[in-house]
């Protein structure tokens, strides 16, 4: 499928991330990202409001590409949500606050904090939620173009901010056809 980033790796770069006072945290994770992927990574932090499976908060596009997409996101003031069902895999690795979360059929949930790794499979699903704060690095593997209709279908139906919308297909088109015009899919 064209993966080049490595979970294990991405894991390994979200630790480094940990205690990092907010304004050093983003760029930081983009400068390591870019330091082992050269020419993969962008290099800006462009925040957008995101609103999926009931809970909003906000993502910055790190990589973007037909097959994987790596993503800054989380909320100051907490959220909670679905999941969404994907035909990807989704890690997200949690470098500040707390994040909690339950399988579908689980009773119990379990609590995530910094270092931890949420792992969504293909075709499974799972409710989560901020209690607080949280930010976390996110990759996906996969064909990431079919995770498009959940991650923009609340902003349509719901908030209606056309703007987000279009910013959001902005930056994952741009930064999808950089990596096609290098060969990768």
């Amino acid at each position: 499928m064209g993966f080049i980033f490595d979970p294990d790796e991405l894991h390994e770069i979200a630790k480094e991330l940990i205690g990092l006072p907010y304004e050093d945290l983003f760029p930081a994770a983009a400068s390591r990202l870019e330091r082992r992927w050269p020419g993969h990574v962008e290099h800006r932090c462009n925040w957008i409001f995101n609103n999926a499976g009931g809970a909003m908060g906000q993502i910055a596009l790190l990589h973007a590409s037909l097959s994987e997409y790596i993503l800054l996101f989380g909320s100051p003031i907490g959220t909670e949500g679905h999941s969404g069902r994907y035909r990807t895999e989704v890690y997200d690795f949690q470098i500040a606050g707390e994040t909690w979360c339950y399988l579908e059929g689980e009773m119990k949930r379990t609590v995530y904090k910094p270092g931890d790794v949420m792992y969504l499979g293909s075709s499974a699903v799972k409710g989560y939620r901020i209690p607080d704060y949280a930010w976390m690095l996110e990759y996906a593997r996969g064909p990431i173009p079919t995770m498009l209709p959940f991650g923009l279908a609340d902003t349509v139906t719901s908030t209606l901010d056309l703007r987000n919308f279009a910013r959001t297909f902005w930056n994952y088109g741009r930064l999808t056809v950089r990596e096609l015009l290098k060969g990768k899919i």
